[in-house]
């Protein structure tokens, strides 16, 4: 059984883990602008020159979006040290975006710290991304008792957690499967858990629920 104090990586092994994920994440689109301008200074495609102009306006919409959702979710590059529930639904949207999981916003709370919006973010993505097959993530983010609790509701068909991703939730460091599918879940338990709350997950028939309780 590996222990919390076994679970946390030190900063420069979390870091790197975390690069290698934006760096996913921020290729294709990337990758896909580059596309477009290879074929714009095609002089035997210009032909395609409309369409290369969409794919380039498609990709630098989604890499924006990336970049936006990520400075929030996974560091401390913005000023704003509270954001309110309408700074953080079109972050979460925008995620969605282009995905077969649709997004049902709840949340109830109406100001965030850094550390409750960089967990709702990733809840939130989490929640939809137990959803392949499609389905609804309802997210909620209620305050009571002076506790945050933020919940994911992932409904639909196929609903699953990967293996990775159910270590990641536990705290416990990945020793086999694919570290991409495994550090954000991580990464949201070592947010919650640096900040005195506690995160829980359940699986069953069709659904995924994600729970996370921090102090306010």
């Amino acid at each position: 059984m590996t222990t919390d104090s076994d679970a946390i990586m030190d900063g420069a092994d979390l870091a790197t883990f975390l690069t290698g994920k934006l760096c996913h994440d921020f290729i294709s689109p990337a990758g896909a602008i580059a596309s477009g301008l290879d074929l714009i200074n095609d002089p035997s495609a210009q032909d395609m020159r409309e369409e290369a102009m969409g794919l380039i306006a498609a990709s630098s919409e989604k890499l924006i979006a990336l970049i936006r959702f990520a400075r929030v979710a996974y560091g401390a590059a913005t000023t704003a040290e509270r954001f309110s529930a309408d700074d953080l639904k079109p972050l979460a949207e925008s995620v969605f975006k282009g995905a077969r999981a649709s997004l049902d916003w709840r949340a109830e709370a109406t100001e965030f710290s850094k550390p409750h919006a960089r967990a709702l973010l990733n809840l939130a993505q989490l929640t939809g991304a137990a959803l392949p097959g499609g389905g609804t993530a309802t997210v909620t983010a209620r305050e009571a008792d002076g506790w945050l609790t933020l919940r994911g509701e992932a409904d639909g068909v196929r609903a699953r957690l990967k293996p990775e991703a159910v270590t990641g939730l536990a705290g416990e460091r990945l020793n086999e499967g694919l570290a991409g599918q495994w550090i954000q879940p991580y990464w949201l338990w070592r947010t919650v858990n640096d900040h005195g709350g506690s995160l829980g997950f359940t699986v069953g028939e069709n659904r995924v629920t994600l729970t996370a309780r921090m102090p306010l």
